[in-house]
């Protein structure tokens, strides 16, 4: 028996290389004749083998990567902001003001939430819930230094609403078509089953457009700045699931600068310092790249906690001009190529998981002396990592401001000077 399930095992793993997304569909049908063959025991070992094989190897390709435990860094990553003073008032806004809002583009939708996800019944039934005068969950809109309401909380309902106004549901396909958008999923008793807004008669099209859709709008009013909407975010808009922070930093702060970490984060010889070929899953080797970027430029006004350094950083930056990203790009890749070279693959990897402060301090440290550095700069990274003082700095109250400084000077120094 015990060889039967390693031969499929083996078998399974070349199978998923050809027929990775069939395979799962396989699995089923193979545990449906599980129950409807006299073989069944033979094809429990199958099933038993191949669903070993594509647990495994379907968990691999969604990489996370293994960030050294270090209480302080949790600690930030959790804390608490500072107090904000934000005004929140209601406004009923009819769907008609609504709809033209969104054809005027005065709503902005963060790319993490940018797809559209309910079925068809889903959004005719909140069409019907409208013209039945039924209650409907409000939205949460925050209003930007623009004056533009960025979508917190109720896309899908009020896409769903833009939608059947224009006649076709859901977001076009590959081939730029698009789905009629008729209530086929209504009862067919309902008066408006299998109607389109066109078909609506008059009343009816007067009372969708009046209907009514309470929001929600936030609005800062201090700092003279944005920076509560990160918070307000993570904290209203977790659809379920715990945000980590670059990835609630992508909703809020958008832009050139996002899209931009998101490429430097492919370059080759970046996977290889970090040990993981496929991107992680949530977005902690962009935050890296945004953490080394931060300090390299504003090192001098760094404040804890670095959470809110790093987003006060981005949003700055949000859409930076083509001169900085065409010098970051080049110092980003050029750094990447010296460590490599000087110092190796994962080498910021001390004690197995990677050490967030570790590499932040000797990635600044190199991309300050990326033109040249000393022959024996193995030796000396070597003598670094054991150093005690800068275990302890990298280890301990990281993300203090007099540390995050000393373990600057300690790294330069150490290796530089």
């Amino acid at each position: 028996m015990y060889s039967c399930f390693v031969l499929f095992q083996i078998l399974a793993r070349a199978f998923y290389k050809i027929f990775k997304h069939r395979l799962l569909i396989a699995i089923g049908y193979v545990e449906i004749a599980h129950y409807h063959t006299a073989r069944g025991a033979y094809l429990n070992i199958i099933l038993k083998a191949l669903e070993t094989e594509v647990n495994h190897m379907s968990t691999s390709q969604e990489e996370i990567i293994d960030i050294e435990h270090v209480e302080s860094e949790t600690a930030d990553e959790e804390s608490t902001p500072i107090e904000f003073e934000i005004t929140t008032f209601p406004a009923d806004f009819t769907l008609e003001v609504l709809h033209k809002k969104w054809q005027n583009k005065d709503f902005l939708v963060p790319p993490f939430q940018r797809k559209f996800v309910w079925k068809k019944s889903q959004s005719s039934r909140l069409i019907e819930s409208f013209m039945m005068g039924l209650p409907v969950p409000q939205v949460f809109l925050y209003i930007d230094p623009d004056e533009k309401l960025l979508i917190i909380d109720g896309q899908q309902r009020l896409k769903s609403v833009f939608y059947f106004f224009e006649g076709y549901w859901g977001e076009p396909d590959p081939k730029n078509r698009r789905v009629i958008f008729k209530l086929s999923e209504l009862n067919e008793k309902s008066k408006w089953f299998n109607k389109t807004f066109n078909d609506f008669d008059d009343r009816d099209e007067r009372k969708l457009k009046n209907a009514l859709l309470r929001a929600i709008l936030v609005k800062q009013l201090d700092p003279k700045d944005d920076t509560s909407i990160y918070h307000v975010f993570e904290r209203l808009n977790t659809g379920g699931t715990l945000l980590k922070p670059q990835e609630v930093r992508n909703c809020v702060y958008f832009g050139g600068l996002s899209k931009f970490l998101s490429e430097l984060n492919e370059n080759k010889l970046w996977r290889k310092i970090l040990g993981k070929p496929v991107p992680d899953i949530h977005l902690k080797d962009v935050e890296l790249i945004l953490r080394y970027m931060s300090l390299y430029h504003w090192a001098d006004r760094y404040q804890k906690p670095m959470k809110d350094f790093l987003s006060k950083f981005m949003n700055k930056y949000r859409n930076p001009p083509e001169t900085f990203l065409v010098e970051e790009k080049t110092r980003f890749e050029t750094t990447c190529k010296v460590i490599i070279e000087a110092i190796g693959e994962r080498p910021f990897n001390p004690r197995g998981p990677l050490n967030s402060s570790v590499y932040e301090c000797v990635f600044l440290a190199f991309a300050r002396h990326r033109e040249k550095y000393p022959p024996d700069i193995k030796k000396r990274y070597g003598g670094l990592l054991s150093n005690t003082d800068f275990q302890d700095l990298t280890t301990s109250a990281t993300t203090d401001v007099e540390t995050v400084r000393k373990r600057a000077e300690m790294a330069e120094n150490e290796l530089f000077g």
